[in-house]
């Protein structure tokens, strides 16, 4: 199939250059309009499938993801800015960008076959499409989060006591926003270990001997036994 693909670009190819050659100005001219009508409905195809309406155009999505999203602070909030689909999910740097819809490519087989097509399908197959999507933010440090949100331009000492220590401990720990904010606008997956994650970050806490109440503020004291009393 490579080949055939091969012999049938190589044809081409030599009809072009057979043109210009016999019609110099008008082949060169054909070249050019054809590479600029190319190129526009490369672009064009880029800006159609990067919104929100196309996002949600197939049910899977629409019936799914979507109408968690339209329950999260993403979607509806007190300053009413919203972050749609392809904001959170889609590059805005043009090479990444295209890297990604080439990956898309992928999710197209996936549901003309039907992979993610009723409820159960998905839910089934939901911790293996999330974790996929954190490894995606956790490879560039979240950059889709931080389009909008700066750590660097921050003032954590607006921020309430919790967000403040883990945004101030993030800087230090070299923590991107996903490692906290799974969740932030779908649900956890059921085989998510919340629990898990909570123990690792006590244990990263008590190395900083972090004091209990500077999350738990209405803490009296620290629970008794835990080597914290006196912190």
């Amino acid at each position: 199939m490579a080949m055939v693909g091969l012999k049938l670009s190589l044809a081409t190819w030599n009809l072009i250059k057979l043109y210009i050659q016999q019609y110099p100005v008008a082949g060169l001219a054909t070249v050019f309009f054809s590479g600029v009508l190319a190129w526009g409905s490369f672009n064009w195809s880029l800006e159609i499938t990067n919104t929100e309406k196309f996002c949600i155009s197939c049910h899977e999505m629409r019936e799914n993801v979507f109408k968690e999203y339209q329950t999260s602070i993403h979607y509806s909030n007190m300053t009413g800015v919203r972050a749609s689909c392809p904001d959170c999910h889609v590059p805005r740097t043009s090479i990444f960008k295209i890297a990604r819809k080439v990956r898309a490519t992928n999710e197209l087989y996936h549901w003309a076959i039907g992979s993610i097509d009723t409820k159960e399908k998905f839910q089934a197959k939901r911790y293996y499409l999330a974790k996929k999507v954190w490894s995606i933010m956790e490879s560039n440090n979240s950059q889709e989060c931080r389009n909008c949100h700066d750590i660097d331009s921050m003032d954590t000492a607006e921020q309430p006591d919790k967000p403040r220590l883990f945004h101030e401990l993030s800087v230090v720990w070299d923590m991107t926003c996903i490692d906290c904010h799974k969740g932030i606008a779908h649900s956890l997956p059921k085989e998510f270990d919340v629990e898990l994650v909570m123990d690792k970050l006590h244990d990263r806490i008590e190395k900083e001997e972090v004091t209990c109440q500077s999350c738990h503020t209405k803490l009296v004291s620290a629970p008794p036994g835990d080597g914290w009393d006196d912190k």
